[in-house]
């Protein structure tokens, strides 16, 4: 029998608002770093065909210049998609004892609200996606590539 390589795959996208103010931090060697949680909903209908709602918290880490960006930017509510990959990690608390957590390290992340103070017209929101290493504009829906029609119709209340 031939042996076989499990494929290197390891991406995650994900919506949500964060829970609480994102903390930044430095390294010991001077890089940012950022933490933060969302809350991330899922609508759906249960055997009595009524909406219910689940909701999953995830931890995200961003590093350097996308640290920095989701620093100026983030608060408690903000809504942001992430693009990136699950990472765990572990350490011992004060009492000795280890932990651990799975997170999202951010490799992407497009901030879904309005820029700021002065963007109040549909036309001036548009869409900021920081990557690592740059920042630019996107001035369409491109959150929208990611729902499903029933999601999308979710999204704008069109409930049945």
């Amino acid at each position: 029998m031939a042996d076989l390589k499990m494929p290197e795959a390891n991406f995650v996208i994900i919506a949500g608002n964060l829970t609480k103010d994102p903390i930044l931090r430095q390294t010991t060697n001077g890089s940012a770093v950022i933490n933060f949680t969302i809350a991330s909903n899922r609508r759906y209908r249960d055997a009595h065909n009524q909406w219910q709602e689940d909701v999953c918290y995830i931890g995200v880490v961003a590093w350097n210049r996308l640290a920095e960006s989701c620093n100026n930017r983030l608060k408690k509510g903000s809504a942001v998609l992430v693009d990136g990959e699950l990472q765990s990690r572990m350490w011992k608390n004060q009492e000795g004892n280890t932990r651990s957590v799975v997170e999202i390290k951010a490799r992407h992340i497009q901030f879904l609200n309005k820029k700021g103070p002065g963007a109040e017209s549909a036309a001036e929101i548009g869409h900021s996606v920081v990557h690592e290493d740059e920042t630019f504009t996107v001035e369409d829906e491109s959150f929208d590539r990611f729902l499903t029609n029933e999601e999308s119709q979710l999204l704008k209340g069109d409930e049945d």
